[in-house]
């Protein structure tokens, strides 16, 4: 594996694959990679002939408040382990090489930045938008992988992508989880024994949600106040729970269509995540992610 930290050389190096003729994919980290990760670039391999992992901590996703200087940093590990997936080059720069202090352009998806986790993270996918269309330019990728536990920030990109007709198809992997439950998350490793006993919580008001939803419950009121109740019973410090449409995000008046199950909760100080999305016609309910790729005119 190719390890690079200039943008020009991670572009020439991606050109270089597609004028061979592969596709090339890209998959997005900040590093501390897990399974999740791992999931995604086995993902990647399967579907495009040349791999690209960019690692970087983006310091413009992160409020002033939260945890940029401790967030995990372990690229070696992370270089092995993107080695041993077989990934064909790692894009790892620096701060100094993505962003210049003459910096004046910004990006935002509007309508869907501020709702969920944009109401109580202002900015934060300003930073992601941002760093997400650096980083598409960069690499001009046929394919970009994104995990659904992020599920916001795969619809925010995916809009993001077809407005701007950046020429790529978003693909989003599964949430990987532990045998409890718990989504996988570099954070994750910020919880301590009573925390991380407490943290599945979050997962089973998801689980209990799908479950009223599969025996016939569409009103969306009472499932929610289930859930906020279960997360703060298991001692858990609720920043929403919330079922929205899964392409708008915005609150829904009876659970049917695409549906975004979607909660944010904190313990011992790390903030946590977790959603599901239920496709619901009728009285047939399913698991299924938040890929939109008719939004975009490139997607194949």
């Amino acid at each position: 594996m190719m390890t690079v930290t200039a943008p020009r050389a991670m572009r020439e190096t991606a050109d270089a694959a597609r004028n061979a003729g592969a596709r090339v994919g890209l998959v997005p980290t900040m590093g501390a990679l897990h399974e999740g990760h791992a999931s995604l670039v086995r993902l990647a391999r399967s579907r495009c002939g040349f791999v690209a992992a960019s690692l970087f901590v983006n310091p413009r996703q992160f409020g002033p408040s939260e945890d940029l200087a401790r967030y995990p940093r372990m690229a070696e590990s992370d270089e092995r382990v993107l080695d041993s997936l077989g990934c064909d080059v790692l894009f790892m720069p620096s701060p100094a090489e993505i962003y210049s202090a003459a910096d004046r352009t910004s990006v935002v998806v509007e309508g869907l930045s501020d709702l969920l986790c944009g109401a109580s993270r202002p900015g934060h996918f300003r930073g992601v938008a941002l760093v997400v269309a650096k980083l598409f330019n960069i690499v001009r990728p046929d394919e970009a992988f994104f995990g659904q536990k992020d599920a916001q920030q795969a619809v925010i990109i995916q809009r993001m992508a077809a407005d701007l007709d950046f020429p790529v198809r978003v693909v989003l992997g599964p949430t990987v989880r532990e045998a409890d439950g718990l989504a996988l998350s570099s954070r994750n490793a910020y919880l301590d024994a009573d925390a991380r006993r407490r943290a599945p919580a979050i997962y089973r008001s998801l689980r209990e949600a799908k479950g009223r939803i599969t025996r016939g419950e569409r009103a969306p009121g009472p499932i929610v106040a289930m859930m906020e109740s279960a997360m703060r019973g298991a001692g858990l410090a609720v920043d929403y729970a919330a079922i929205v449409d899964g392409a708008t995000l915005e609150p829904v008046a009876v659970i049917e269509g695409t549906v975004l199950i979607a909660c944010a909760a904190s313990i011992g100080g790390t903030r946590l995540i977790d959603n599901i999305v239920l496709s619901v016609s009728g009285s047939a309910v399913a698991e299924t992610l938040i890929e939109f790729p008719e939004w975009s005119r490139y997607a194949k």
